[in-house]
């Protein structure tokens, strides 16, 4: 019996993280910022958007009406950037483990979308080898947010998964977009989705930047900066 408690206590705290997350996509997909800049050391990087894109968390909804998760745990919010819109210098915040190498230290310099310069204390050879893999390789697909209160961070471990790893920090990502995050998406040809900003890649590799020392702005169509994330707490009211 006592199990089975602990079981639904489990279930019922991720309910109520999912709800926190679904409110948060929904207040920047509201907020409609034309681009996310990120500040922290080795980072000075702004993310253009795509306008009348929308932010996504990590619960779903079937065809037939059913929620469901694809993966647990999730901590992120996140959508598909302009892919031409990018431009900056970012810095890595854990290590990348990327078909057998492991990436520390990366840091990438960004010029109208393209990533035009890598360098990494270690597996910077493994990062440019994905990247020429075609055309979009070396721009963005996605970005996401990740603030400190991430149950994946307090762990406090490193797992060498990406599919863990990136729910322990602001990451953004180089190759595929996410079609998910635009309107009638999945039925658009590839030339909408192009002229839409989209990305297209056989590839997909997320790398975490966030963490306590990195600031994220949303920028309003104006240019104000709105404080997202200080001192790793999400603060957007």
């Amino acid at each position: 019996m006592s199990s089975r408690f602990s079981l639904v206590r489990r279930m019922a705290s991720w309910e109520t993280r999912l709800d926190e997350l679904d409110a948060r996509a929904t207040l920047m997909t509201e907020r409609g910022f034309s681009a996310v800049r990120y500040r922290g050391p080795g980072t000075e990087l702004e993310v253009g958007l795509i306008e009348g894109a929308r932010w996504i968390a990590g619960r779903e909804t079937t065809k037939r009406g059913r929620d469901f998760v694809a993966n647990l745990p999730t901590e992120e919010v996140f959508t598909t950037p302009h892919r031409l819109r990018v431009a900056g210098t970012v810095r890595s915040t854990f290590p990348l483990s990327l078909r057998g190498t492991i990436v520390r230290g990366l840091d990438l310099r960004i010029e109208d979308g393209r990533v035009v310069d890598v360098r990494a204390e270690t597996g910077a050879d493994a990062v440019r080898e994905e990247m020429a893999t075609d055309e979009g390789a070396s721009f963005l697909g996605e970005v996401a947010l990740v603030d400190g209160d991430s149950r994946v961070r307090k762990t406090g471990i490193v797992f060498y998964d990406t599919l863990f790893d990136e729910n322990a920090a602001c990451h953004i990502a180089w190759g595929q977009g996410i079609k998910a995050a635009l309107d009638g998406g999945e039925n658009m040809t590839d030339e909408e989705l192009a002229e839409r900003g989209y990305n297209d890649s056989v590839v997909h590799t997320d790398f975490m930047i966030g963490g306590p020392e990195v600031t994220v702005l949303g920028v309003e169509q104006g240019g104000a900066e709105v404080p997202i994330i200080e001192d790793d707490v999400w603060v957007l009211p």
